[in-house]
């Protein structure tokens, strides 16, 4: 399920995310502990530590002490505005900057962006 593509941290981090995001741990369940999580993707428990640690810093997580770990209330309300900030810069912008250069108006990408919604559709 790990991959080489990033930080091993940064990976469970993303998975964490997916799984909030897709409602495997829905608001205010628990979640695998430390341990669980390394043992189950056989990593480091120190590098499980730190994926945690970014979703807990980001307000996702939070921790019970000698309970464990919980989904926080509103967690999937962050992930899907940070999702949405993150695809307009890695998206939007380029293409928008892309569509300057090119000399494409506003309602051109519109009219490319609707027909790719309608061609999903079918």
């Amino acid at each position: 399920m790990l991959t080489g593509d990033k930080p091993i941290f940064q990976q469970l981090a993303d998975h964490i995310t997916a799984e909030i995001l897709k409602g495997t741990y829905p608001e205010e369940s628990q979640i695998p502990s430390i341990n669980e999580f390394a043992e189950f993707f056989r990593i480091n428990p120190a590098t499980a530590n730190k994926g945690i640690n970014i979703l807990v810093n980001q307000g996702v997580i939070y921790k019970k002490r000698g309970i464990g770990m919980f989904v926080a209330t509103g967690a999937r309300a962050i992930l899907l505005d940070e999702g949405r900030q993150e695809f307009i810069r890695a998206f939007i912008s380029p293409l928008v900057n892309e569509a300057s250069t090119l000399g494409l108006s506003k309602d051109d990408v519109l009219a490319a962006v609707t027909d790719a919604f309608e061609a999903k559709k079918g």
